[in-house]
């Protein structure tokens, strides 16, 4: 996805959902709210930002998220099917045109054979189509969980 300047990108972000009279809702585990604090900071962004939620426990996924225990118990709750059902479910729950899910492993401990520290599944869903990514970022967990934000908001940008 390259580099790119984050203040850039959210200010991109900010004028294409307040132009596109589009909303987003997120749902995040890993990042620990840092997505809806970034989309937030920006004066303006009650027009487009819904719903934030930080669901961090596994119970929290399937209660307030509805990601099947099956899911979480077979694929894990860092995976692919997860980040998916979360983007998709938190746009579902508030109304949102868009969701963004993450999950992942932020360290120093929770790695499990075939997902080391750093792995992290991005999911951006709109009404028409889920995209989801795996990444493994290395560094501190501050710095896991920024690049995380920050591939989240590349990620949304693709679908806007």
């Amino acid at each position: 996805m390259g580099l790119i300047n984050m203040p850039d990108l959210v200010k991109y972000i900010h004028k294409a959902l307040v132009k596109g009279k589009r909303t987003i809702a997120v749902a995040e585990s890993c990042t620990g709210g840092l997505i809806s604090k970034i989309l937030t900071d920006n004066p303006g962004s009650s027009k487009y930002f819904l719903l934030g939620v930080t669901a961090y426990s596994n119970q929290a996924k399937k209660n307030t998220l509805k990601i099947p225990a099956s899911i979480i118990s077979e694929r894990g709750a860092a995976s692919k099917e997860t980040a998916s059902l979360m983007a998709e479910n938190i746009r579902r729950i508030s109304g949102a045109d868009l969701g963004i899910g993450v999950t992942g492993i932020a360290g120093p401990t929770g790695a499990t054979p075939g997902k080391p520290i750093g792995t992290v599944f991005i999911a951006a869903s709109g009404k028409r189509k889920t995209i989801c990514r795996k990444f493994i970022f290395r560094g501190s967990r501050p710095s896991i969980r920024k690049q995380a934000a920050l591939s989240s908001l590349k990620l949304l940008k693709l679908i806007l």
